[in-house]
């Protein structure tokens, strides 16, 4: 495993992220995400992703379990807080009283004392920028959380932030953590600019594009059954949005180019993401164990310029590149 800084902070994290928004608590059985947990912390991994409402806050508590007993300095631990968990108009949101009280529940579920990085889900548009920011500042100044982040947030939104903590003295943002693969690089034009120049590291999620950078996905066929583009639950939606033919064939000509490598296609697509050198860590999740360490391989393999070169030439006029595609709710879900 290769390790790199949060952004300019002094945070270490592992390359390879570990994340459970799509397994823990909803799609994988708790004796089977521990089981990928400890495969996890085999491989090297140290960075441990959830968020409050994945699973409707379970996603959390199994992850709390899987690491019970493992040294608490040993890794590093982000939550999320923005989306609803709970039925009540304050239940959701970044106002003070929800990223409290949300952060204490985190705490309890994920049964630690500290959350080495929170983050804002989404931008929230209903509570004033500096009420936000003053409340993750307390919880920094208060010994709950070490550093704050945000994920999905447009550059805009980044640099109001930065010029409030600045102003106020509040800790500032350190990471960013948007959707990032081959296949969907909205970040690139000005989310990555701004970070790199403020010292903001990305700490991107699906990296293999929901599965489909796999190769599993052919152009003509079904969806394997049990596969992720078939579960209402498992991000069908969200993975519709590349099954077809075009970009399916496109895919299939990402093969020789992982072979050549000596990658395979997930493999190619993980490494892709880390030879943005604005990317702290790249998130892979898992079903079973034996995807993380393959996954995990990923870590520390260079892809050359040319090889970079030959990936986009095979993908051109499937990439979405537009940055106006990062948007968060006009108004709290």
């Amino acid at each position: 495993m290769e390790f790199r800084h949060l952004g300019r902070s002094g945070l270490l994290v592992s390359e390879i992220a570990y994340g459970n928004w799509l397994t823990h608590g909803s799609q994988v059985e708790a004796d089977q995400a521990t089981a990928c947990v400890k495969e996890a912390l085999e491989v090297g991994i140290t960075t441990f992703d959830t968020a409050d409402v994945y699973a409707q806050t379970k996603a959390e508590s199994v992850l709390g379990e899987a690491l019970k007993g493992v040294r608490r300095e040993s890794y590093e631990l982000f939550t999320k807080v923005y989306w609803p968990t709970g039925p009540g108009r304050n239940d959701r949101g970044l106002s003070r009283k929800h990223i409290l009280e949300s952060c204490n529940n985190s705490l309890r579920r994920l049964q630690t004392d500290h959350i080495d990085l929170y983050q804002a889900h989404r931008f929230d548009y209903e509570t004033p920028l500096e009420e936000t920011l003053r409340a993750f500042d307390d919880l920094v100044r208060a010994g709950k959380v070490n550093y704050i982040g945000v994920s999905e947030w447009k550059a805009s939104e980044i640099a109001s932030a930065l010029e409030i903590a600045d102003k106020m003295g509040f800790d500032r943002i350190v990471s960013s953590q948007p959707q990032y693969s081959m296949l969907w690089r909205v970040i690139e034009a000005e989310v990555v600019p701004l970070c790199e120049k403020e010292g903001i590291g990305q700490i991107v999620w699906s990296p293999i594009a929901q599965g489909v950078l796999t190769g599993k996905y052919l152009p003509g066929q079904a969806p394997p059954e049990g596969s992720r583009a078939t579960d209402e639950n498992g991000g069908a939606n969200m993975i519709s949005r590349w099954l077809n033919p075009k970009v399916l064939e496109k895919v299939q000509q990402l093969k020789p180019l992982a072979d050549e490598a000596g990658l395979t296609m997930a493999q190619l697509a993980v490494a892709w993401v880390l030879a943005n050198p604005n990317v702290s860590a790249a998130i892979v999740g898992a079903s079973r164990p034996e995807q993380v360490r393959d996954n995990a391989a990923a870590a520390g393999k260079k892809l050359d310029a040319e090889l970079l070169k030959r990936v986009d030439e095979v993908l051109e006029g499937v990439v979405t590149t537009d940055p106006a595609k990062t948007e968060s709710p006009a108004q709290r879900p």
